[in-house]
């Protein structure tokens, strides 16, 4: 009898592995998927700007590309906030299936858009709404992805488990930057402005099916399961809604999540899409070592991910993030005035090296903004805050930066807003102090498990 039970719980142990593995994979894949597709138009921006808006100065065509780029962050809050409330009503597993779905409609619509040649206004107008469409569908998918990568994480793992999250981002602007290579090698210039641009969308399509496979194989997150029995179990007097509830209860945990990626983000987006573009336009290099620079250094950044995020199972998240956050600027500064004063690929190779520190931020970020918040708001949490910090740290950043390069003169201008950001993630990070964990559970359930996650005191 005792060999039976031995063999049972053996059995069922072998199988939450394989489910936890199975949501590695799943979550990792798909939202690689689903982030090559929204990032690979910031790659592109040089060859959009001469189809899509067409004007006498190709700097002034560059700041309407990247102003439509920025655009459709404004729609990835209410992505977020619709799927992250969504998810946590009805799973994470639904919310996922349904998003990767609607970038895959996004992506295609800009995989056969007609030019400003062929159609006039309405080319760049259809350009828009296949952008909000892809924001739409992009704003729910970190905090409903983080949440279920640590809500299936081992006991003490979350931060190496939800490092996945960032790996997966680092994988899409890898393999954004090999398309791009591969493009820009085997065509002509005139075979790649005429059709080899749209490659990439065409094949982003195929994110629909695989990304619903994949995710229709895994199971809902038992932390959440667990959640929605014990909540049915439960008497609970009538309360706030989820919103009502999030920013009347949850104030400092908001702030510490914005202002974390706001400092994230505008590292990000200035590395991966803003300084290949300035440095072919402002500086006159080859688009090509910039793009090979990103290619090496995401991949890179893809392996420090996973490292930073488990240390800070061991030291805390903190001690991870604040020291990264800080390097980083510094090292932005330096290897910036140095680029500027002499423009050669080894310096601006040094200059995107600098940016494996972002794997260090972006490694525990993720278990950090999502365990900080009880389950039952975790998903709308992470989604809402995530994304207005995206949107105004991240996806101006190319169109601002581009404007305080044009309108001051000066071609190192983008430190002031690397400085900028990285003082508001060390703000965020400082004042944030964890609750003590029975306030981290919604009223009349029991403390949720993050107690079993020994960081979760010293994020």
């Amino acid at each position: 009898m005792q060999t039976e039970a031995v063999k049972a719980d053996a059995r069922q142990a072998e199988a939450i592995a394989e489910m936890r593995r199975r949501v590695v994979i799943s979550s990792t894949i798909g939202n690689a998927l689903e982030w090559f597709d929204f990032t690979v138009f910031g790659l592109f921006a040089g060859i959009l700007s001469k189809l899509f808006f067409p004007a006498d100065n190709p700097s002034s065509s560059l700041l309407l590309t990247f102003a439509t780029f920025g655009i459709a962050f404004a729609a990835r809050p209410l992505g977020g906030l619709v799927f992250g409330l969504y998810a946590d009503k009805h799973g994470r597993k639904k919310a996922l299936v349904v998003m990767i779905t609607l970038m895959a409609i996004g992506t295609g619509l800009l995989g056969f858009l007609p030019t400003f040649g062929a159609i006039g206004i309405a080319a760049p107008l259809l350009l828009l709404l296949a952008r909000l469409i892809q924001g739409f569908s992009a704003g729910g998918e970190f905090g409903s992805a983080s949440a279920m990568l640590i809500e299936f994480a081992s006991p003490g793992r979350r931060g190496f488990y939800g490092s996945f999250q960032m790996v997966s981002q680092s994988l899409a602007f890898g393999l954004g930057a090999a398309m791009a290579i591969g493009l820009n090698l085997g065509l002509s210039p005139d075979a790649f402005a005429s059709w080899g641009w749209r490659v990439p969308f065409i094949l982003g399509i195929l994110i629909g099916p695989t990304g619903w496979y994949l995710r229709q194989r895994c199971d809902e997150s038992p932390e959440f399961q667990a959640y929605l029995a014990e909540k049915a179990a439960t008497a609970q007097p009538k309360r706030q809604t989820t919103l009502g509830q999030l920013f009347s209860e949850h104030p400092r945990e908001l702030i510490a999540s914005f202002c974390l990626i706001a400092a994230g983000t505008a590292i990000n987006y200035v590395n991966a899409i803003f300084l290949p573009a300035y440095a072919v336009a402002e500086l006159k290099l080859p688009l090509l070592n910039a793009q090979l620079g990103l290619l090496v250094f995401s991949l890179a950044n893809a392996a420090i991910a996973i490292a930073a995020g488990a240390l800070s199972d061991r030291i805390g998240r903190r001690a991870v993030l604040m020291p990264a956050m800080i390097i980083y600027a510094v090292l932005f500064y330096l290897l910036l005035q140095r680029l500027v004063a002499e423009p050669t690929t080894t310096n601006l190779w040094q200059l995107q090296a600098a940016a494996v520190f972002l794997g260090a931020l972006a490694g525990p970020g993720p278990a950090f903004m999502t365990e900080i918040f009880p389950v039952g708001v975790r998903s709308t949490g992470a989604s809402l805050m995530y994304n207005l910090a995206v949107m105004l740290f991240g996806g101006l950043a190319p169109f601002i930066n581009t404007w305080l390069v044009q309108a001051t003169g000066d071609k190192a201008a983008p430190v002031y807003y690397i400085f900028l950001a990285a003082a508001i993630g060390l703000a965020g990070l400082s004042i944030y102090r964890a609750r003590p964990q029975t306030d981290a559970a919604p009223a009349g359930l029991s403390p949720l498990p993050l107690a079993t996650d020994k960081t979760a005191a010293r994020s």
